[in-house]
């Protein structure tokens, strides 16, 4: 039976291999902290720290003069690291492996140890004989584990995958694994193959682990990790300021660069420059002692803006994956960061969260200039003395986001340099924002008075008077795209020409197919562009609440949607929909929320007999006696301008009142929560009333939108919902 039916009538049993490193597999006992701590896999939390205390008491070095109590102590350490986190302990009773797999009867053999030798779960060089095998795997995953877990992760570390088969119990699990083997384009077992960034490349020779890691080292990409010598350690230190990025330099003696220090520069390529000193070369003497590095063990030193003094720095004879982790990943951002894309003030600024802390990001709009550097080391200098997580320091060239600084500054009509105190809102753009009064020369009484500012922006967020909708960040390193582009088609083209010498045509197809489906899409984009360019569309559609809607838009409305109805007249329709749509523009991405309208125009009676439903719903502190006689004489109520946010299932509603242009009484601000607390005399409430102005009635809708997501709005409950069927239309 040839290779195919065989394939065709088996499962695919694909072991999923991340680059793990640690001592000589030959000689390395298994570990388990379960056994080392002497707990069941069912202990709790505390059953577990408080057998960790005891035996840290009993085998602590300082206590335990024994030979073998240092490396027992090490053990029931590592043991209590991996059990008292959940998310470690799920993955070894998962896997059966930790972060490291590094073998602690042998820590003390050697510094080099955790990058001489490349380590494989001693399954991948053997075939399993049975199904019994397959199912006990811990690496088995199918089809739809690759797509959302495992492909996604190739841009962050590369995989080995083997596919070998054997027979299995139901169809349904056949055809996954045949998917996936398919979708791989392995089409033989056994097979070998690696994925990174989402490209697959298969593995051509004798399986011995040395080939397999000279496999993997040849799928990262070149010049991950620069060599740095006595040289070059200070070009490579003082570009950072190009990059936007901090630095970190590796000290060992290995004229290899080690290939987990290679795969973390992978993992963190997007954030921090990895540099690599051979301190057993006399070129790399002059750097060695400059930083007073200890050479009987690895080092790691992490630059950012000061290139004299690391940041951080971590030394350590048996340098673990985790401990290099948590370093950079820690370390990844500079102390103060240039805006340079919108990924990065996404991840520094990020959007407010209920649930979460709020995040103020200190920005200064400078310029590149030379008489912009002092002002800009001042404000380095004042971040570099902040301690408060609360707070993120960036900044931006006006000349590279034009259109960012020209939305921040057109309010206050000042010119760089500025710092401006803003929050972000939501992901589509919109922010609080304030500029610091006085502008920043980077003088100590700029210094006082922005230290005031933040501190009163902590104490009350209101305190961010503005808002705007921030346009999207240009991305300043978009020229480089080009050069990206041109090495991703020569790594290809190299793939390919590997592929044509070793590969039969029906391995060969996916990439074909990868290839042409590219030229298809590319060319295709480019023509359904050119000859159909839909309008986008600028506002939110807004229904008119009839007799006929009026059923299914309120009454009848599913549970936990709340359609928000605009009250206009005929005269103010144009106007308010416009400032209508524009507000609630921001917020159309829900599904919950529907939009519409009720004209007082055609349905007079409606918000009477809704406000006399809900009696607290009415400003009753901003009306005395002789307004109340009035009102009932001429029985009529203006409207216009409010906003009703309706839950129809659990008949309540939220009420937006209009904002009155001139000098606001306290009765007429944007929500009825606030119009409660006040109240003003008749005399003064009437001469308000003619300031109004319909295009600003709405102007604070927004932040009534906000508090309506965030649930903080007053709700007012109706015993039944008023019927438009029944009110006679006004003439």
């Amino acid at each position: 039976m040839g290779g195919w039916s065989v394939f065709v009538s088996c499962c695919v049993w694909a072991i999923l291999l991340l680059a793990l490193f640690g001592d000589s597999l030959a000689s390395a006992p298994e570990f388990d902290p379960y056994n080392v701590l002497g707990v069941t896999r069912h202990a709790s939390q505390a059953e577990i720290k408080k057998v960790y205390k005891s035996l840290a008491r009993e085998w602590h070095p300082d206590k335990n003069k024994s030979p073998g109590a240092e490396d027992m102590f090490i053990k029931i350490t590592k043991s209590y690291e991996i059990l008292s986190n959940e998310e470690r302990r799920a993955n070894y009773d998962q896997f059966g492996q930790m972060d490291e797999n590094q073998n602690f009867a042998q820590a003390q053999q050697g510094f080099r140890h955790y990058h001489d030798s490349f380590y494989f779960d001693e399954s991948f060089f053997h075939f399993p004989r049975t199904s019994r095998d397959f199912t006990d795997s811990k690496h088995l995953f199918h089809y739809s584990q690759y797509i959302s877990e495992v492909l996604p992760d190739s841009f962050k570390r590369p995989y080995l995958i083997k596919i070998t088969s054997e027979w299995c119990f139901t169809f349904h699990r056949r055809w996954q694994y045949r998917q996936l083997a398919n979708h791989l384009g392995a089409h033989r077992t056994p097979s070998i193959l690696g994925l990174i960034n989402g490209k697959v490349t298969f593995f051509h020779y004798a399986v011995v682990r040395e080939h397999l890691r000279q496999f993997v080292e040849s799928l990262l990409p070149q010049k991950l990790v620069e060599k740095v010598t006595d040289n070059s350690y200070l070009e490579f230190l003082n570009s950072w300021h190009e990059e936007n990025k901090p630095r970190v330099l590796m000290f060992d003696v290995a004229s290899n660069i080690p290939l987990l220090y290679k795969l973390t520069a992978f993992a963190y390529k997007d954030y921090v420059r990895f540099g690599y000193v051979d301190m057993g070369l006399t070129e790399t003497s002059k750097v060695v002692q400059r930083f007073n590095i200890n050479t009987y063990a690895p080092t790691m030193l992490l630059f950012k803006e000061n290139t004299d003094k690391p940041a951080d720095v971590i030394q350590a004879r048996g340098m673990k994956k985790q401990i290099i982790d948590e370093f950079v990943s820690n370390n990844r951002f500079l102390l103060v960061p240039r805006l340079v894309n919108q990924k990065l003030f996404d991840e520094l600024c990020p959007v407010k969260q209920i649930h979460r802390r709020r995040k103020f990001c200190v920005l200064l709009v400078t310029g590149e200039g030379e008489q912009f550097v002092s002002v800009n080391e001042a404000f380095f200098d004042f971040a570099s003395s902040n301690t408060k997580e609360v707070l993120r320091f960036a900044y931006v060239y006006q000349r590279q986001q034009q259109p960012l600084c020209d939305t921040l500054l057109k309010k206050e009509d000042t010119t760089p340099p500025q710092v401006i105190l803003l929050e972000r809102r939501n992901a589509t753009g919109r922010v609080f924002y304030r500029t610091v009064t006085g502008g920043w020369n980077g003088s100590d009484d700029d210094k006082h008075r922005l230290l005031e500012q933040l501190e009163l922006l902590q104490r009350d967020s209101s305190y961010l008077t503005h808002d705007a909708m921030l346009p999207e960040l240009n991305n300043e390193f978009a020229s480089m795209f080009l050069i990206q582009w041109i090495n991703t088609a020569y790594d290809y083209l190299a793939q390919f020409y590997f592929d044509l010498l070793y590969s039969n045509w029906r391995e060969m197809m996916p990439v074909l197919s990868l290839i042409f489906s590219a030229l298809f899409i590319l060319f295709g984009t480019v023509i359904i562009q050119a000859f159909s360019r839909p309008p986008k569309k600028s506002f939110v559609e807004v229904t008119e609440l009839t007799d006929i809607t009026y059923m299914s838009n309120l009454v009848r409305l599913k549970p936990g949607h709340i359609n928000v109805v605009l009250i206009l007249t005929d005269a103010s329709k144009q106007v308010l929909l416009r400032k209508f749509a524009k507000e609630v523009f921001s917020f159309s991405g829900s599904q919950t929320l529907h939009y519409s309208f009720l004209n007082v125009d055609k349905h007079s009676q409606w918000m009477d007999s809704l406000m006399e439903s809900a009696p607290d719903a009415r400003p009753s502190d901003c009306l005395d006696k002789e307004e109340e006689e009035e009102d009932s004489t001429s029985n009529k109520s203006d409207y216009t301008g409010h906003v009703l946010a309706l839950n129809g299932h659990k008949k309540y509603f939220c009420l937006f009142r209009p904002v009155f242009t001139g000098e606001e009484a306290e009765c007429s601000r944007w929500s009825d929560e606030d119009a409660s607390k006040a109240s003003r005399s008749r005399s003064s409430s009437r001469q308000k009333a003619t300031t109004l102005e319909i295009h600003h009635k709405l102007d604070r809708l927004g932040l009534w939108m906000e508090r309506l997501m965030e649930g903080t709005l007053p709700r007012h409950y109706v015993p039944a919902w008023p019927g438009l069927d029944t009110i006679t239309p006004q003439k």
